[in-house]
């Protein structure tokens, strides 16, 4: 059986210089605010290596039992326009799904455009695709918000 692959491309502009954006892009810390899909869902940094080659693990999940592994490997950084990595995420010893992410970033101003493809191979079926898709398209709004409101400095 193969896994089932989709992609899916996001674009935005987004109200801060392209040096900010690329640093809350890709810092982890920065990406534990942003990265969870909602407010009950958070992201707990194990591990970070942000350089070509690097390996990072979050923790991901309700704040009482954040159970997903997310393991992101660092293929290409190109500061502050371009990255490239992958995400693995496995929970309770079961991989869910693989997925490839690039990062373009482009000035607009004082806003910078953003463009995420992601490529993703499920492991469970389509229902991740779904998931992978939900979770950047409402972890790129969350970005968006708390730069808007200064939460993100």
């Amino acid at each position: 059986m193969t896994a089932p692959i989709a992609t899916f491309r996001l674009t935005r502009t987004i109200a801060a210089a392209q040096d900010r954006l690329w640093h809350l892009l890709t810092d982890a810390k920065s990406r534990e605010l942003w990265g969870g899909p909602s407010d009950d869902v958070v992201l707990v940094l194990e591990i970070t290596d942000l350089r070509e080659g690097g390996q990072e693990r979050h923790r991901c999940g309700p704040a009482d039992n954040p159970e997903f592994t997310v393991d992101t490997h660092w293929y290409h950084i190109e500061s502050p326009t371009r990255a490239c990595f992958s995400e693995t995420v496995t929970a309770g010893g079961q991989r869910f799904g693989v997925s490839l992410v690039t990062y373009v970033l482009e000035a607009d101003g004082p806003a910078t455009t953003l463009t995420v493809d992601v490529a993703v191979a499920s492991m469970t079926g389509d229902d991740m695709q779904d998931d992978f898709q939900s979770g950047w398209t409402s972890g790129l709004a969350r970005l968006e918000h708390l730069i808007s409101t200064g939460t993100l400095a």
